[in-house]
């Protein structure tokens, strides 16, 4: 892909294997996650996404698989904090660099602390948003954790 994307850039130079799947994206559907899904032919819990939210003041990712929600609660403890909330999307726009609905944990323009649903290690790729609505990468969870810093946990409940 021409130019590539902060989260393409990052992964090149970190000299991490990673596929990307470009896929339309229709403006109407507002569940990206599964809309990746189902254009990649994956499994939904393979594939998952990006959410930012504040913890004792403090915003931090959590990624999660698209058929789950992130439990704030468990967010909150992985990170070692007592209270979370989701952040206002504009919040996370400007501190990521991305669009909602296109927000990778991947070349952030800010580095957060992050946490991957340990239900990632199940699979030997997992999807995530490569930076743009329509636009996912596939990677080893190992690699994303190394790339991002997260810490493993489980911070998934059902949807």
């Amino acid at each position: 892909m021409a130019g590539g994307t902060p989260a393409t850039v990052a992964l090149t130079a970190a000299g991490i294997a990673f596929s990307e799947h470009a896929y339309h994206h229709d403006p109407a559907n507002r569940d990206f996650g599964l809309e990746a899904a189902t254009a990649l032919g994956v499994d939904a819990d393979q594939v998952f996404k990006t959410l930012l939210a504040e913890v004792d003041g403090r915003l931090v990712v959590g990624i999660v698989p698209v058929t789950g929600k992130l439990d704030l609660k468990a967010l909150a403890a992985a990170v070692g904090g007592r209270k979370a909330a989701m952040a206002d999307p504009a919040l996370a726009e400007r501190r990521t660099g991305y669009v909602v609905g296109g927000i990778s944990p991947i070349g952030q323009k800010t580095r957060h602390e992050t946490v991957l649903d340990e239900t990632a290690e199940l699979w030997d790729v997992v999807y995530v948003s490569g930076g743009r609505r329509g636009f996912d990468i596939g990677l080893a969870p190992a690699d994303l954790v190394w790339v991002t810093g997260a810490v493993l946990a489980d911070i998934a409940t059902a949807r």
